[in-house]
């Protein structure tokens, strides 16, 4: 398993393409690609990866990944249970910058479409009330003719463009934008997946260099060159974050969070609650 450049399915003049997934694991590996993607969460939840971002999703989640930007989407490990009932619904928009023509981003009447297509080479999330106007939109989306997906989307990406800053997070942190895999990149799909599928686990540094197949130094170089954090860090920030989760969508003791994201201290939780997310469990659920 390596971080791969994805080439589309779809016929080569193919410029827009949009479907709906309903399994779980919206892709194999950590990857890139040339096209744009707009990915909106209608159904499930679990884990994204964008660029050095790591963070929970959940359904409403809509996210416009730039161009040849690393990212990954992992559902909660309950999805892939072979008993698992619960369901996958997301819609995939991928383009290209020219999918209207090369023309027409250089035109002055599309300068915030165009704008939005560069801020998006960290990747960009918009918030819920972003997500609830654009709704209906997005989900008729495949249903449309091919010009009317063409319209559609012109539409979606000027409705974006106009978005509030308060309502649209910045994802990575650094421009991790790739053009050409890397040896020294191969193994950090695995190193990535088994973060995602076992964070709630004890993960000693030991442990996680041994899915490496590293030594610990250099396994320490490799992750923070790879992901612009420390282990520590990122998994601290795994955990935090699908605590943040579970406070807005349980109604669950935060002793009880603390234990099941995987710390083993609640005094150590929520110092990195308040480090990671500006403020203590009790206040953010008070907050919501």
């Amino acid at each position: 398993m390596k971080l791969v450049l994805k080439k589309s399915d779809t016929p080569v003049n193919k410029k827009l393409d949009i479907y709906t997934r309903d399994v779980p694991c919206l892709d194999a590996a950590w990857h890139y690609h040339k096209e744009f993607e707009l990915l909106y969460i209608s159904k499930s939840n679990g884990i994204r990866f964008v660029g050095d971002s790591v963070a929970p999703f959940f359904a409403g989640d809509l996210v416009l990944v730039g161009s040849y930007l690393p990212h990954l989407w992992r559902n909660d490990p309950s999805y892939y249970e072979e008993e698992s009932t619960k369901e996958v619904k997301t819609i995939v928009t991928k383009f290209t910058d020219d999918f209207l023509g090369n023309e027409i981003l250089q035109m002055p009447d599309f300068y915030n479409v165009k704008k939005i297509l560069e801020e998006c080479k960290f990747g960009l999330s918009f918030g819920e009330n972003v997500s609830k106007f654009l709704h209906n939109d997005i989900m008729s989306l495949p249903r449309l003719s091919s010009t009317e997906k063409h319209i559609k989307i012109l539409s979606i990406l000027h409705k974006l463009s106009l978005v509030d800053k308060k309502d649209k997070t910045v994802l990575s942190s650094s421009d991790m934008r790739q053009t050409t895999t890397t040896e020294s990149s191969e193994r950090i799909d695995t190193v990535l997946k088994f973060i995602s599928d076992n964070y709630a686990s004890s993960i000693s540094l030991d442990d996680i260099s041994n899915v490496a197949c590293m030594t610990t130094n250099s396994f320490c170089r490799f992750f923070k060159k790879m992901t612009n954090k420390s282990f520590t860090q990122f998994l601290n920030e795994i955990r935090i974050r699908n605590a943040s989760r579970i406070l807005v969508q349980e109604n669950l003791p935060v002793s009880e969070i603390c234990y099941i994201v995987g710390f083993n201290s609640i005094t150590n939780f929520n110092k990195q609650f308040k480090q990671i997310m500006g403020s203590t469990p009790k206040k953010f659920r008070e907050d919501i």
